[in-house]
């Protein structure tokens, strides 16, 4: 017999249609487009802000700042002053450029220093992490050379307790030695039995 339908939708009687209708819940909810795959690696997200190397930018920072520290760029850097302020005091005023106080002098060196400021801290803490990573190889490399001389001085301490039980060439000198002088004394002592028992074996 077929299902009758109900008054309010025409919705057959029974757990058929209600099973057949009911939203379904949770992942299963979800299209097969929309589900995260994680077996794949999600897509690079795009980024406003331009890429750059970091240890690249380091070492040109370390570069630079080596080069601020030399003897050479104070040398350059006075001509230079030195060439500006000439040129343009006595240039001719269509020639010059900068007049008296100097502004653009003074702008250029003022972002000069601020530039060189933090390129030099740049340089600065990446030699620090060289010399932590540094110093924590030589810390572990001095816990394993501690570790290496306890073991050998444990070593050489078993081998002297060993060794003195054990008759060493002088022992055994001083041994015969003392045996000898017995003999000698006692041949001191009983010169005559000495003598007898050595003419025994030519009778």
């Amino acid at each position: 017999m077929a299902a009758k339908p109900n008054r309010q939708g025409g919705e057959p009687r029974g757990g058929e249609g209600r099973e057949r209708t009911r939203p379904q819940t949770g992942a299963s909810a979800l299209p097969r487009a929309s589900r995260v795959r994680l077996d794949q690696p999600k897509a690079p997200r795009t980024r406003l802000l331009p890429e750059w190397d970091p240890e690249a930018f380091g070492r040109f920072s370390e570069r630079i700042a080596r080069f601020l520290g030399t003897g050479r760029f104070i040398v350059w850097m006075t001509a230079v002053i030195i060439v500006w302020v000439l040129w343009n005091v006595f240039a001719p005023k269509d020639l010059r450029f900068d007049e008296f106080p100097f502004i653009f002098l003074t702008l250029a060196l003022s972002l000069q220093a601020s530039y060189a400021a933090p390129l030099i801290l740049l340089a600065q803490n990446r030699q620090d992490d060289r010399d932590r990573v540094t110093h924590e190889q030589d810390r572990k490399q001095n816990e394993r050379s501690i570790a290496d001389t306890e073991y050998l001085t444990r070593e050489i301490a078993a081998l002297r307790m060993g060794l003195g039980e054990v008759a060493t060439r002088d022992w055994i000198r001083s041994e015969l030695q003392d045996l000898v002088k017995e003999l000698e004394e006692r041949r001191t002592v009983f010169p005559a039995e000495a003598v007898h028992r050595s003419d025994e074996p030519d009778r």
